[in-house]
């Protein structure tokens, strides 16, 4: 069960070490891009290639639904970024339980945007959890870990592809000793647990009385979505790439708009924030320096 990319690489690693995969179960096709155009999910497309049965339910806890998780009647089911909660009956339905591939070292960073949120909160490393899957949300014994370092220049999408890459390899590793008995399952710690709710657009707005570091720090966890962005002249101006500048603001309040090493800046709650990649509404992104150039009022 999967439906972004995140999904991929732990199908494709299933397919390939030859488990039998008895069907897949994504999210339904949704409208997608500046056309509305109906877009299968990745998981989808993937499945297909494979050559495998793909079921897109609108609910899972609809009675055809689980009907057909009971025709199909699995083992174990691998979960990784499916998008919907599991009902008990789901999760007691296959012998071996259902494990979850989680993009966080649990129990810091729990729910639906871990990746965004080790970023956001200048975290030095996350990884990834493989779980066993309980009725609450990411809060099932640990099966196996394993962690990565954030880099300095990290974003939210580069931190996706390898996260994606090390779940699907994490997983390999650890379904042969999980169902040979070799690893028992361990609680999490009841001290550390964060979380991490579901991003929307409208988080992007960035608040110039925080700190900058901090800013600059949610302008590369919000790369690519649901992206950073400020107001200005009456639309949304993008941030897609930012850096602190070691200045003194003076008495500028917070929000005033300043030119620094020739790039555009915001004075912020604590330093200055500098943009080195900005997008105006209805046009693409540019550098800085370029955005001035224009002949904008800055």
């Amino acid at each position: 069960m999967g439906s972004p990319d995140f999904a991929v690489p732990a199908l494709r690693a299933l397919a390939a070490a030859r488990y039998p995969i008895v069907g897949v179960i994504t999210q339904p096709d949704r409208p997608a891009g500046r056309g509305n155009v109906l877009t299968p999910p990745p998981v989808k497309v993937a499945a297909l290639e494979l050559g495998l049965d793909v079921y897109q339910p609108e609910k899972l806890r609809a009675p055809e639904a689980m009907q057909r998780l009971r025709d199909w009647n699995p083992g174990l089911i691998v979960v990784a970024a499916f998008g919907q909660i599991l009902r008990p009956e789901v999760l007691t339905l296959p012998q071996h339980g259902c494990v979850n591939i989680h993009a966080s070292l649990l129990p810091r960073h729990r729910g639906a945007a871990p990746i965004q949120a080790a970023i956001l909160a200048g975290d030095k490393e996350t990884g990834i959890t493989i779980m066993l899957m309980d009725e609450g949300i990411d809060t099932g014994p640990i099966l196996a870990q394993r962690s990565i370092e954030i880099l300095p220049t990290e974003t939210g999408g580069s931190l996706f592809e390898k996260l994606a890459v090390m779940g699907g390899e994490l997983l390999l590793e650890t379904l042969p000793r999980y169902l040979n008995g070799e690893i028992r399952p361990q609680p999490q710690p009841a001290e550390g647990a964060t979380y991490a709710p579901m991003l929307k657009k409208e988080d992007g707005l960035l608040d110039f009385t925080r700190p900058a570091a901090e800013l600059e720090r949610k302008i590369r966890a919000f790369q690519p979505w649901p992206g950073a962005f400020m107001r200005w002249q009456g639309g949304p101006l993008k941030i897609h790439r930012a850096h602190v500048a070691d200045r003194e603001t003076g008495r500028q309040g917070a929000g005033t708009l300043v030119i620094v090493e020739g790039l555009p800046a915001v004075v912020t709650g604590d330093g200055l924030l500098v943009f080195d990649e900005l997008q105006p509404p209805g046009k693409a992104k540019m550098p800085g320096k370029a955005f001035l150039a224009g002949g904008r009022q800055w």
